[in-house]
């Protein structure tokens, strides 16, 4: 399986820009068999499903859930999550609460383990109270998990200024 993690503030060219590229990325490793794995919601796991539709490749959503029932999700996620799966050929749930921070950076632990490859949206900055993009990248390595690092030119995170010179 392939996996996406990235940084949760990414502006919405940056998304589309970031999208057609996954898609070129994926439709190789649709080429082959492999499919994606994304945990709902939105910004950059729905991007990645709409890569992942357009590229051919399998797409697995994971939905939170709570004693075996889907969770609720917040807005917007809860949108993004109808479409990816609309998206997608298989729905798997997960045991976490997705208004924890942690119980989702452990989720998203618990999925890189069963993948091979991770794509990694991320300009290299560490880790903080709401983006925990380094920490999985570290983790994906420490567990043998290719990663891959994305940073397309021109990239963005929301309430990034320009430097006007």
């Amino acid at each position: 399986m392939i996996a996406v993690v990235g940084h949760p503030d990414l502006t919405v060219p940056t998304l589309t820009l970031l999208e057609e590229e996954l898609r070129t990325r994926l439709a190789e490793f649709a080429r082959v068999g492999k499919a994606g794995l994304v945990r709902a919601g939105h910004g950059l796991p729905l991007a990645f499903g709409r890569a992942a539709r357009k590229a051919g490749m399998a797409l697995v959503t994971v939905l939170p859930a709570r004693g075996g029932v889907p969770a609720q999700l917040a807005e917007p996620d809860r949108k993004a999550a109808g479409e990816l799966l609309l998206l997608s050929e298989q729905v798997r749930l997960l045991e976490y609460d997705p208004a924890d921070r942690g119980a989702c950076v452990g989720a998203d632990e618990n999925l890189l383990r069963s993948c091979v490859r991770l794509l990694a949206v991320w300009d290299g900055s560490p880790s903080n109270g709401r983006d925990a993009t380094a920490h999985l990248v570290a983790f994906a390595r420490s567990h043998g998990v290719d990663v891959e690092v994305l940073w397309p030119d021109g990239a963005e995170h929301v309430g990034a200024h320009r430097d006007a010179s």
